[in-house]
């Protein structure tokens, strides 16, 4: 049987200890300011991003990897005789997942599996790493793809946005919900769900609120909760992404994995944002 090799984005903001210990390929998304391209992560840091942002208050464009770019990463694992798995960004959310299975179709059938994650950042991490180890075991493609297929449906992924700006600047809310909401001070907890971000709760205040609400909603899992992993993801938030870390860890989770998110998630949804991924247990609504 092939060895199968994880191949995911890099929206996944993979912890470079996962992609080397699992040898988990990413594939960078480009972000655009004017006539200067870079690959996320790669090329440019979410510091420079926000610092570039603050500067021009304008964002950049987010570009997902051509179908080309995905035949280049994936052509040296087939060459080697592996098998692949790709697990995207969901597609309702950017045209990465189409890229790669244009690109899938230029490979010998059945070489090159692509799974849409329906989620993003830390969600997919999760769900690749849960892949990765499956192959390290022997899975095969197929059997690494029906498991993705039914955890995703396990994933919640919340998160708290400090500022509707870079929401309002790329097009995702209007000037008025803008201007109201940074009026009122309004923080929304957004959630992934059936694949697109759902607004669960809009807290009006300090941000603190809504990092509280958005730890209730977690704490309320706790008894279906897999204990096992849970990731806080963050654009510049550190001390939420503590403060989270140290609640969930006093509640019982055993691994908690902090990672901060790269420049194409930065730049739709700017610094001070953080999240929660983990799976549930006996869920099989898409939140």
């Amino acid at each position: 049987m092939p060895n199968v090799k994880i191949f995911t984005d890099s929206t996944s903001d993979m912890p470079q200890g996962w992609k080397e210990t699992y040898d988990i390929g990413v594939i960078p998304l480009y972000v655009v300011f004017d006539d200067a391209t870079y690959r996320d992560g790669v090329d440019i840091t979410p510091d420079q991003v926000y610092r570039k942002v603050s500067a021009t208050s304008a964002l950049p464009k987010t570009a997902a990897p051509s179908p080309a770019d995905f035949m280049n990463a994936f052509a040296p694992a087939i060459e080697n005789g592996d098998d692949i798995v790709y697990l995207s960004l969901s597609s309702s959310l950017s045209s990465t997942y189409q890229n790669a299975r244009l690109a899938a179709e230029e490979f010998p059938s059945e070489r090159v599996k692509v799974v849409d994650s329906g989620t993003l950042c830390g969600g997919i991490a999760l769900l690749a790493v849960k892949a990765a180890q499956a192959a390290l075991h022997g899975g095969s493609s197929d059997e690494i793809v029906s498991m993705l297929e039914q955890e995703r449906n396990r994933l919640s992924t919340e998160f708290v946005i400090d500022t509707l700006d870079y929401l309002h600047m790329g097009g995702r809310c209007s000037g008025m919900q803008n201007f109201i909401g940074s009026l009122l001070k309004i923080r929304p907890v957004l959630r992934m769900v059936d694949g697109t971000i759902v607004p669960v709760s809009k807290v009006r205040g300090k941000k603190e609120k809504a990092v509280e609400q958005m730890l209730s909603h977690a704490l309320s899992d706790i008894d279906r909760m897999d204990r096992e992993l849970l990731i806080v993801a963050h654009t510049q938030a550190e001390e939420d992404a503590k403060y989270l870390r140290d609640a969930l860890e006093a509640a019982g989770v055993k691994e908690i994995v902090v990672i901060e998110a790269g420049c194409v998630i930065g730049s739709h949804c700017g610094p001070h944002t953080v999240g929660l991924m983990y799976l549930k247990n006996e869920d099989r609504d898409r939140h």
